[in-house]
């Protein structure tokens, strides 16, 4: 049996804020211009504020102790956009309710990245107050929050990104610190790609996920947060001793049914997590809710989770 009452977070990713201002001539050099135009096509149309805004009234409703948002708040990186995350994160939660962690869309150009975290940094400060600096950490009752930033600026119609060494040293530092504490709380690891080899598409990987999945082999984490493939996922990658670590992947919070194709796993939603002690272990537990068949929200089902850790 459970020592105390569950903590419980939620998990969303990919929400793609609008609506979109149109942007200024000068705003659409380089590959902001290729990403306007496949907004104007239709990717405006695939991400619905309606559907989001419900969502995000379902994830309140359920009254988490904690969210985590895993990127992409932006769409082609516009400053315009910057004020609009922030009252997006706002809606979610004050600061310190929220944690969150940058996507490829938010980093669309050089420049990009810095000025969201310039209006959105308190919803990545550390325990010391210390924002838009990766990995961060944060504790959250029987939780530990290690932020990771694979944000980095592509070339037009790729989508890559990329912690590099001097982040997965540090990350790993943390891990290792974490699982010697008394106590040792559950790490739970936030980042954007997914961060195994094969997660994603040619063009849209994590370029460094081999040396990323090689960390968490040698240090171990509890599970790992992601985004990016606007699609409902459970994969593992191997802790010390080859123990599985959980991977989960939040489908887009704003996908309109249909738009990302017919599977349920790519309408929107988001997963909420209960996290307890049971003598020495951690037992997780997980449920998706989100858009039903019949476009109502809803609970989706349970994740098969390894659940004591």
């Amino acid at each position: 049996m459970p020592d105390s009452a569950p903590f419980r977070l939620a998990h969303l990713s990919d929400p793609h804020v609008g609506p979109l201002s149109r942007p200024r001539l000068h705003q659409l050099l380089g590959k902001r211009a290729t990403g306007y135009a496949n907004w104007r096509r239709g990717r405006s149309r695939s991400h619905d504020m309606a559907v989001l805004s419900a969502l995000v009234a379902d994830l309140r409703a359920q009254a988490p102790d904690h969210v985590a948002c895993t990127g992409d708040l932006c769409n082609i990186g516009l400053p315009s956009e910057w004020a609009t995350a922030r009252a997006f994160l706002e809606a979610l939660g004050t600061p310190d309710a929220v944690s969150f962690v940058p996507g490829n869309h938010d980093a669309y150009v050089r420049g990009s990245l810095e000025g969201l975290l310039g209006q959105c940094d308190r919803w990545t400060a550390d325990d010391g107050g210390c924002g838009s600096r990766f990995p961060y950490l944060r504790r959250r009752g029987p939780i530990a929050l290690i932020g990771l930033s694979t944000a980095i600026p592509t070339i037009p119609f790729a989508a890559t990104g990329r912690l590099g060494a001097a982040q997965i040293t540090a990350a790993e530092v943390l891990l290792r610190a974490l699982a010697t504490e008394p106590g040792r709380p559950c790490r739970v690891v936030m980042i954007h790609h997914p961060p195994h080899p094969g997660g994603a598409s040619a063009g849209r990987e994590l370029r460094d996920a081999q040396a990323f999945t090689a960390m968490i082999a040698r240090a171990g984490a509890e599970l790992i947060l992601h985004g990016h493939n606007h699609v409902a996922s459970l994969a593992t990658v191997a802790g010390p001793g080859g123990r599985p670590v959980p991977v989960v992947g939040a489908a887009s919070a704003s996908a309109r049914p249909g738009a990302h194709g017919p599977s349920p796993a790519r309408r929107a939603a988001y997963v909420l997590f209960s996290f307890a002690r049971a003598g020495d272990r951690h037992v997780i537990s997980a449920r998706q809710r989100g858009l039903d068949a019949d476009g109502n929200m809803a609970d989706l089902g349970a994740l098969a989770l390894d659940g004591a850790v």
